[in-house]
């Protein structure tokens, strides 16, 4: 039983000693960070439309105010898809060598600061557009306020 006891104590002690030098690495050295900055800001615009008699509202005036909101939203979707892209998902279905159903799905999830309103107007006699403008230089100050970016700027060993 001593034997044992005593062959689990060195493997135990080797195993302490060789977790106790992995770790330090970890405290020989001091890393220095700097903040990184793209070489150029592209300045993204999207468009919007949305119908105005197919808008709820008691009169025209309002149906038009719904649809200035909803071609607002219908430019944002589309900035958001410049951003991040669009998901999309399909499936098929075939029976017997036949289609019997396809589908495809496609989403768009994400958020937009520093977009500005450029021009919001009638087209024609129904539709309402919005003109939006993202200036990824006001996006990417927005950003740095929040996440502070970084990168190595020196690594001192000890």
């Amino acid at each position: 039983m001593t034997k044992i006891n005593h062959q689990l104590r060195v493997v135990i002690s080797f195993i302490g000693a060789v977790l106790i030098s992995g770790c330090s690495s970890f405290f020989d050295k001091q890393v220095e960070w700097e903040t990184v900055e793209p070489e150029e800001y592209p300045v993204l615009s999207a468009i919007g439309y949305a119908p105005i008699a197919t808008q709820r509202g008691k009169s025209d005036n309002d149906r038009a105010l719904m649809a200035m909101r909803a071609s607002k939203l219908d430019a944002y979707r589309e900035l958001a898809e410049q951003v991040y892209g669009q998901k999309l998902d399909g499936s098929q279905s075939v029976s017997n060598l036949v289609m019997q159903d396809s589908r495809l799905k496609a989403s768009v999830e994400g958020v937009i600061r520093g977009a500005r309103v450029v021009k919001s107007y009638p087209v024609g006699e129904d539709t309402y557009a919005t003109e939006l403008e993202l200036d990824m230089r006001k996006v990417y100050d927005i950003y740095l306020t929040v996440a502070k970016p970084k990168r190595i700027r020196d690594v001192t060993y000890y």
